[in-house]
């Protein structure tokens, strides 16, 4: 009650004033003195975010819903609003157009993989049989199918003779993300499906896969991916870096897996929300760039 209290007070008190003291002290705006004491990234970008929310005025809190088209608009309606000059702060205006473009680009991400997570995985699609197929020849390129509804999907984690019914919770996203992790990361890929067969500490590879985009798009959903885009990409995410993040949990969760020891796959729902209570913790760190890449630097 009382954090709610002096939330409360803080953002409809308290902080007007506390600016009003800090623009007087310094003879700068809050949006100067974040650009002056922070570094570019996530830290720069949430705080930007946080304080264009909260203002009183419309131009600065409809910021943070405008489109990658108008940010350049924007930011020259901020800077007048402001009485920025431009000549005495020469970065300002660069410095915010990348916040802008951030977090109207992350609005945009998020909207395209949930379009691609609403399309049904349809057997009659030439396209989405193709991703399929290329994702059997990825993983097992040894063994021909011998047929499209066969058993034999099996070996690669899916529940049953036919893949189509495994994507009904995420659709296409499901196995857009198998394949592009089976494409980039081919040898990891296979390592993973190896491992996955452990006669004691085995998993479904596929199924297993189909959760960890829910993970990584529950995580887009909540905001709490900013602080990795925000630091990974100077400008507009695209859908390369979504993947990307999901190529990191899959990695992450092959060696967690092992690591913890399950005493069955029973316990699967326990350790899936261990991982992703471990993954959010990480994300909290806002100087960490969660990529395998990043892990897979000498």
């Amino acid at each position: 009650m009382f954090v709610y209290l002096w939330r409360y007070l803080y953002s409809n008190f308290f902080r007007f004033w506390l600016k009003w003291i800090l623009r007087q002290l310094t003879g700068k705006c809050e949006l100067q003195r974040i650009f002056g004491s922070s570094k570019e990234g996530s830290q720069r970008t949430l705080k930007i975010e946080y304080s264009l929310g909260l203002s009183k005025s419309k131009v600065l809190r409809n910021a943070v819903h405008i489109g990658e088209a108008e940010v350049e608009k924007c930011v020259l309606g901020i800077m007048k609003e402001k009485k920025i000059n431009i000549q005495k702060d020469t970065g300002f205006k660069t410095s915010l157009q990348v916040c802008l473009l951030q977090i109207s680009g992350y609005k945009k991400l998020y909207l395209e993989v949930e379009n691609l997570r609403k399309v049904p995985y349809d057997s009659d699609t030439e396209e989405h049989e193709k991703q399929l197929i290329q994702l059997w020849n990825l993983l097992m390129p040894h063994e021909n199918l011998k047929a499209r509804i066969t058993k034999q999907w099996c070996d690669i984690g899916f529940q049953g003779d036919d893949p189509k019914t495994d994507f009904r919770g995420m659709g296409m996203l499901g196995l857009v993300n198998l394949v592009y992790f089976s494409k980039h990361y081919t040898s990891e890929a296979r390592q993973i499906l190896s491992h996955s067969n452990h006669t004691k500490l085995g998993y479904s590879y596929a199924i297993v896969g189909i959760n960890l985009t829910e993970m990584a798009y529950s995580l887009l959903k909540s905001g709490a991916l900013k602080s990795h885009l925000y630091n990974l990409v100077p400008g507009l995410p695209q859908m390369e870096h979504f993947h990307q993040f999901y190529c990191y949990l899959v990695y992450e969760f092959d060696k967690f897996w092992f690591e913890e020891e399950p005493e069955s796959i029973m316990h699967f729902n326990h350790y899936r929300e261990k991982f992703h209570e471990k993954v959010k913790g990480l994300l909290l760190d806002y100087n960490l760039v969660l990529t395998l890449q990043n892990i897979k630097k000498p």
